[in-house]
């Protein structure tokens, strides 16, 4: 290793934070505490290259055996988000957004994702337990069969095993299963992305309120695909924040137990 080479190194675990050394800690909270749902934006561009480092944050999101069920679409089209700005109620979040941003959660490629992390595995030769993993184990996790005959068997298999061996994670049984673990991992992808956007200096706000219907046929989206919500994304403006912050008593959700 070049002396260059090593005082990179070196620098970068000076970064890297440890139980006693938090070198980003200060400049975390600042972005979390920051963090605004914003409901007006100034007309200040997002620009592309700022919006792409923010969409590369957001799949860095933790999620389950890295299948990555989400997509992401820019709502950019002038008279696309006209319509997309009136599935969102017209709220001012979305008129006056520099970007909308659809998040979507899919149901239907567990599969095919699980075939792209073999073939782009980093450590090659795939290590053995890796192939059985997402070969058998992620594919009995998520197979249901015509009229869900492979979810019976495997509640089945499911309750003799914890009775056998003792617990045991369950798998997905239903379709609503399967939904709810897409938009779980597609939620943490979401956070992400709207720190990111704090992060660069601009600002989000998460909306629910859209008629997803709607908005699915303008995207083209099938019955797999799920808006979980839908993101404006700007700079903030002066009446952008509509209230003051406060949360609940953190002793009121956290147990000790």
């Amino acid at each position: 290793m070049n002396s260059d080479a090593a005082t990179l190194e070196t620098d970068n675990k000076d970064l890297i934070a440890t139980p006693t050394h938090t070198p980003q800690l200060q400049a975390f909270r600042d972005i979390v505490e920051s963090r605004r749902s914003v409901r007006r934006f100034t007309d200040t561009p997002i620009p592309d290259d700022v919006l792409a480092d923010c969409l590369r944050l957001a799949m860095l999101a933790p999620n389950s055996s890295n299948l990555q069920p989400w997509e992401f679409y820019v709502i950019d089209d002038a008279e696309n988000k006209k319509r997309a700005i009136k599935n969102c109620m017209n709220q001012n979040a979305a008129k006056t957004s520099a970007r909308l941003i659809a998040i979507v959660a899919r149901t239907d490629i567990w599969h095919d994702h699980a075939q792209q992390v073999l073939r782009e595995y980093p450590d090659q030769p795939v290590p053995k337990k890796v192939k059985d993993y997402y070969n058998k184990v992620v594919t009995m996790d998520f197979l249901r069969g015509p009229a869900n005959v492979v979810s019976a068997a495997k509640w089945g298999a499911t309750q003799v095993v914890r009775r056998v061996k003792g617990p045991i994670k369950s798998p997905y049984y239903t379709f609503e299963d399967t939904k709810n673990w897409a938009t779980n991992n597609t939620s943490l992808a979401a956070e992400n992305l709207m720190l990111a956007l704090r992060a660069h200096g601009f600002d989000s706000c998460a909306m629910g309120g859209f008629d997803e219907p709607a908005m699915k046929r303008l995207l083209g989206l099938g019955d797999d695909q799920h808006i979980i919500m839908m993101i404006g994304a700007g700079e903030r403006a002066d009446n952008g924040v509509y209230n003051t912050q406060f949360r609940f008593d953190q002793t009121q959700f956290v147990h000790y137990v």
